[in-house]
């Protein structure tokens, strides 16, 4: 699940990282407020579910209280496109007014899972305020790690060792230090799948502070967290995967054509794969579980084809849990109840196969039932165009 900037930082100031005086506001009369409270220049930041908000006029910086107001008229409501949105971009509903800071140097810290190592890793780097991705492809060398051991947290010598790596001074190491520590604990406590500061800063009198803030939270262990539920955004987060949240409906939206709706992780991986190599582009990831049911398959299908791009629509169906009756059935009655109109494409395998296939042929609908992944992956991109 992912946070806004303005809520980051709500949580690493719990943990004693320090952020900047700052308020969230809805509209221009809030924005004066909040910026006479804080006094003198403020920055007005946009709050939307992306980076790259400053190159897309969502950061700037307002003398005064007046100005704030002005500038926050004009970032509200507006669709801030960047790298990260999408040409669709998103619209903005709430800005951050905060403290400007003398800043002397930018920094990176985060902290994400390597999953090849099966540990968490802290990140460093002196090229901060810039796309860590780019950093990590242009100069390798920049981007210091020290891997944490479960439970442990950062240790000492692994920031001081970070600090120094990153030329911090020695006067202003200590602070970097215990702001590493902190974050490592922020992401620990919310069980984090992503934390990161960009820029961390140093300022002219030797103070650090999180001047940006991102951090995404593990869905799978929020029944530990019923709080932090409340910082989701669903204005932020797509309509269709929103509404298979609902069903309990692993669903994710791409930009290809082709309709998928598979059972289990793996055998979806596989299937939008097979499709790339048929020279089709898929228009989802969709897994609706090995347990589902006829509801559950109907209300699949009905998000699945509510995408545009969909032309033509492959079911790949391993019976296991999910049995292949199971599934024809509510195949059969989501097509009939949504009218169909375009292809769907079958492919099914395992328990009641044979009992499946036949409540597909009865079902009077024009189903092409497929021979083996390949053969569906073909049949269903050749639709499709």
């Amino acid at each position: 699940m992912k946070i806004h900037e303005y809520q980051a930082k709500a949580i690493l100031a719990r943990h004693n990282v320090p952020v900047p005086r700052g308020e969230v506001v809805s509209t221009p009369s809030e924005a004066y407020a909040a910026a006479e409270r804080i006094g003198g220049s403020v920055v007005v930041k946009a709050q939307i579910h992306a980076g790259g908000r400053g190159k897309g006029g969502g950061v700037k910086v307002a003398a005064d209280a007046d100005e704030a107001a002005e500038v926050a008229g004009r970032i509200l409501g507006m669709t801030l496109v960047t790298h990260q949105t999408g040409p669709e971009g998103k619209v903005v509903q709430r800005v951050l007014i905060e403290e400007t800071l003398p800043v002397e140097r930018e920094l990176y810290l985060g902290v994400v899972l390597d999953r090849a190592q099966s540990r968490n890793v802290f990140m460093a780097s002196k090229a901060g305020g810039m796309e860590i991705e780019e950093v990590a492809r242009t100069t390798p060398e920049l981007l210091l790690k020290e891997v944490l051991e479960p439970g442990a947290g950062l240790a000492d010598f692994q920031g001081r060792k970070l600090a120094f790596g990153m030329g911090i001074p020695k006067e202003s190491a200590r602070e970097a230090v215990a702001a590493m520590i902190a974050l490592v604990k922020a992401y620990d406590a919310v069980d984090a799948s992503l934390a990161e500061i960009n820029p961390f800063v140093l300022t002219t009198t030797g103070k650090a502070y999180a001047l940006d803030a991102k951090m995404n939270l593990d869905d799978n262990a929020l029944y530990r967290h019923r709080d932090l539920l409340d910082l989701r955004d669903l204005n932020e987060e797509d309509p269709l995967e929103v509404e298979a949240s609902k069903y309990s409906l692993n669903y994710i939206k791409l930009d290809g054509n082709v309709g998928c709706m598979v059972n289990g992780a793996g055998l979806a991986m596989a299937t939008m794969d097979i499709i790339k190599y048929a020279g089709g582009s898929p228009a989802n990831f969709l897994d609706v579980g090995g347990g589902a049911n006829a509801e559950q398959i109907r209300n699949a299908f009905r998000i699945l084809i509510s995408d545009r791009n969909v032309k033509a629509v492959l079911i790949n169906i391993f019976g296991g849990i999910l049995r292949c009756d199971t599934l024809a059935t509510g195949v059969v009655a989501a097509a009939r109840e949504l009218h169909m109109k375009i292809p769907i494409v079958v492919r099914m395998e395992g328990t009641n196969v044979e009992l499946g296939r036949q409540i597909l042929k009865d079902s009077g609908l024009s189903f092409t039932v497929a021979d083996g992944m390949k053969d569906a992956a073909e049949k269903v991109v050749r639709l499709a165009q």
